[in-house]
């Protein structure tokens, strides 16, 4: 059986993820802050087909977060075959006027959390791509467009993303020779309730869906063991493809 941990696993693109792996079979472990939300996604994602589902309600603006969900997947499953990095959250301000406090939580959520996850993870990665050369391993981090292009008033959360982007492509430099590749997907905006106050300028019905998000994490666990990919930009149509 394949396993997978999953971060921001309740809504959107995390939500989409997990029904996609539960249908393909995999045990999941997921996370979010709700243990309400959990309760109901984890009986969706056994009736879609997942193997065995596990979860377990974690801020990862909390240090000990990460260590938690990571040693309840290494005690129910062993070994992990996909690790999705979702959790995130959003930052728009213009840089004179975003408060410290927003500083330290969109980086420590953004960038400081996936990587004690993918510390806490890594030997997991390995053992499973050790038993299985063929297919290897996969982290895929879900970072932003604004983390490759900076834009005007997203300063912060780009910058948190670019972290996570840096941190994926020497992620996949140390681990892609060990069967353990790791991908930033960096999209523009996504209809998700994360970007619904930005629909006043663009409207929902031009944002990329979550399903095409879904589809490439698809492709990427597809992928064998001498492609890395390390890098996705995902840009909505009908723009020079340089802006969220």
């Amino acid at each position: 059986m394949r396993t997978a941990l999953i971060t921001g696993a309740s809504r959107g693109i995390g939500r989409g993820i997990a029904l996609e792996l539960a249908r393909q079979g995999y045990g999941l472990t997921v996370t979010s802050r709700s243990a309400e939300d959990l309760d109901a996604l984890s009986a969706t994602l056994s009736d879609a087909g997942a193997e065995k589902v596990i979860h377990h309600a974690a801020d990862m603006a909390d240090r000990d977060g990460a260590a938690a969900v990571a040693d309840l997947h290494r005690d129910t499953f062993g070994t992990m075959d996909a690790l999705i990095l979702n959790a995130g959250v959003g930052t728009a301000a213009p840089l004179e006027t975003t408060p410290a406090y927003r500083v330290d939580k969109s980086l420590h959520v953004n960038f400081t959390s996936p990587f004690l996850m993918v510390q806490h993870a890594l030997p997991m990665l390995r053992t499973a791509a050790a038993a299985n050369p063929r297919r290897g391993t996969r982290v895929i981090a879900l970072a932003s467009i604004t983390g490759v292009y900076p834009e005007a008033g997203l300063a912060v959360y780009g910058a948190s993303k670019a972290a996570l982007i840096s941190l994926v492509e020497a992620l996949n430099a140390e681990e892609s020779g060990r069967g353990v590749m790791a991908t930033a997907i960096a999209p523009a905006f996504v209809d998700t309730d994360m970007a619904a106050w930005a629909t006043g300028t663009v409207p929902a019905d031009t944002m990329i869906t979550v399903a095409d998000t879904v589809a490439v994490v698809r492709m990427l666990l597809g992928l064998g063991p001498t492609t890395s990919i390390t890098k996705i930009v995902m840009s909505r149509s009908g723009t020079a493809g340089f802006a969220a």
